[in-house]
């Protein structure tokens, strides 16, 4: 094969924020991981075991946050999945049976039980509850490269005043990394992917090589890129910036050209746990009454009124290729105009998603990254998948920028996350994070016997960081979830404090607070120093 004009790099940003909660039976938003598990995590390890097996080869780059090993790591979480997945196999083998005179239906039902079944097998017998093993091995085949993300997804430019604060949230994400994935990380998704001038320093001295910021985040530094979006920056720390590409996101993402709105693909919003008798379905929604999601969805789009057509799998796949083909001939296109703009540079073209687009939110999703990584190499040499390692590695020249502060929010900056309906959070992380510093300064040589409150209290103050309180407060969804784990993890973080100046400690109320607020075992609170 010859040498390709260009590269593909897909990268996948799997993140959920750190939701687990022993203290109750039952909690809702740890559906959350489950759907994660069962509609992305486990198809796209079935992608890429297919790809594998059939010699063909390809490059993604996927994050993986902390937060998001830490429950996948999780003994309870492990638990809960286990009995969630097999309350869905229950439900699927009532469906099988409820439909066998619908055969529209019926042939759906059987669909989602063997889905059901694969998902329990892969994840249970397989990967022995641990699916993390599954992104390592494919790592070390070398056909997957995994980065890490913020610890715990903290928006670092609103911990500027801080920088111990903001070095903690990426020396433990590194320090995770390691310990799940033996070796140190390549990259970084910068949480929000928002930067701001000096974070690379401190990226740098964990040894971390790239990260990614949107459109604007390069095409506004200084000097102007000459290569645009279509090469690596490196910022005057030497660590290097690579850029989205908006058009081949535009394909995938938006909602009025975007292939997930084909009338042909699933339609998420229609599912079982509304549709039917509350009789029939009760054991399957929650413990008081309310429907919620089962993931058993019969539809497909159709069209934008509220008349739906019922889903047809094959026309779907047909459909998934066929966009596949449109992508792929898109990007040799995009390549042959660049290559020749570029003065023969092979370009390099950053294609970010959420990962739970990929089977959750788009369910053909991941047959769709099948079909395009078979097509890319079979069916053409101009444009060939690579990771930003493997790039900087070939091409290891380029030019040096100073990117501006920005994020992939609204506007490009930071009012998502700082606006009127949650920035009444950031006086207190502020105040929080400099107590924290102050703790750990002042307890570095001598802890005399409160390592354990000092390591819960930096537990607490990163899990209070995490943007996806003040994201969910601006969007505003399961916004009384939100303040109220900013509060709780604010409060026991003072408690702690105070515990630890005092002298006073409250052993059993401590027990209780680690054995729910378990994320990062080993994590040791000089970090902050």
């Amino acid at each position: 094969m010859s040498n390709p004009k260009g590269y593909l790099s897909l990268v996948l940003h799997a993140h959920l924020p750190y939701v687990r909660h022993p203290e109750y039976e039952d909690f809702l938003e740890e559906d959350w991981l489950f759907e994660a598990i069962t509609e992305t995590y486990i198809p796209l390890i079935n992608v890429f075991d297919s790809l594998v097996r059939d010699g063909v080869p390809f490059r993604i780059t996927m994050s993986m946050s902390p937060t998001l090993v830490g429950m996948l790591t999780d003994p309870l979480l492990q638990d809960r999945y286990l009995r969630h997945i097999n309350r869905l196999i229950s439900l699927s083998e009532k469906e099988v049976e409820r439909t066998r005179f619908q055969r529209e239906f019926h042939e759906l039902a059987l669909m989602y039980h063997w889905k059901f079944t694969r998902a329990r097998e892969i994840f249970e017998m397989r990967y022995g509850r641990n699916i993390i093993k599954a992104f390592k091995e494919f790592q070390d085949l070398g056909v997957l490269e995994v980065i890490t993300v913020g610890a715990t997804h903290g928006f670092l430019p609103m911990m500027e005043s801080v920088p111990n604060a903001m070095r903690a949230q990426i020396r433990v994400a590194a320090q995770s990394y390691e310990k799940n994935f033996g070796r140190k990380p390549r990259g970084i998704w910068l949480p929000e992917c928002a930067y701001y001038p000096g974070v690379e320093k401190l990226l740098r001295d964990e040894g971390i090589r790239y990260f990614f910021v949107d459109t604007h985040g390069v095409l506004h530094a200084a000097p102007r890129p000459k290569y645009g979006v279509y090469a690596p920056v490196y910022t005057p720390a030497g660590v290097a910036a690579f850029a989205r590409d908006v058009e081949s996101s535009k394909q995938v993402w938006s909602a009025v050209e975007g292939y997930p709105g084909d009338y042909y693909y699933r339609e998420f919003y229609r599912d079982v746990g509304y549709d039917l008798d509350f009789d029939y379905i009760k054991d399957y929604v929650q413990p008081n009454g309310l429907r919620k999601m089962t993931g058993v969805k019969y539809y497909r789009i159709t069209g934008t009124g509220n008349h739906k057509e019922p889903y047809n799998q094959h026309a779907a796949m047909e459909k998934a290729a066929s966009h596949a083909g449109n992508f792929m001939y898109n990007r040799e296109k995009q390549v042959e105009h660049l290559h020749g703009v570029m003065g023969g540079k092979p370009p390099i073209i950053v294609a970010p998603y959420d990962a739970e687009l990929y089977g959750h939110w788009w369910y053909e999703g991941p047959d769709w990254l099948n079909f395009l990584l078979r097509k890319m190499h079979y069916d053409q040499n101009t444009v060939k998948t690579i990771t930003p390692s493997e790039y900087l590695q070939m091409f290891p020249k380029n030019q040096v920028c100073q990117p501006p502060m920005s994020s992939w929010g609204y506007k490009g900056y930071n009012e998502v996350w700082l606006e009127g309906s949650n920035d009444w959070i950031y006086p207190h992380l502020v105040r929080a994070a400099e107590r924290m510093v102050s703790l750990a300064q002042r307890h570095a040589e001598s802890p005399n016997g409160k390592e354990r409150l000092l390591n819960q209290a930096a537990r607490e103050l990163l899990l209070a960081q995490s943007s996806d309180w003040a994201f969910i407060m601006k969007t505003g969804t399961m916004v009384e979830y939100a303040v109220k784990r900013t509060k709780d993890h604010l409060s026991r973080f003072q408690r702690i404090a105070d515990q630890v100046d005092t002298g006073h400690v409250d052993y059993e109320w401590l027990n209780r607070i680690e054995g729910m607020d378990n994320v990062f075992p080993d994590v040791d609170y000089r970090v902050y120093v």
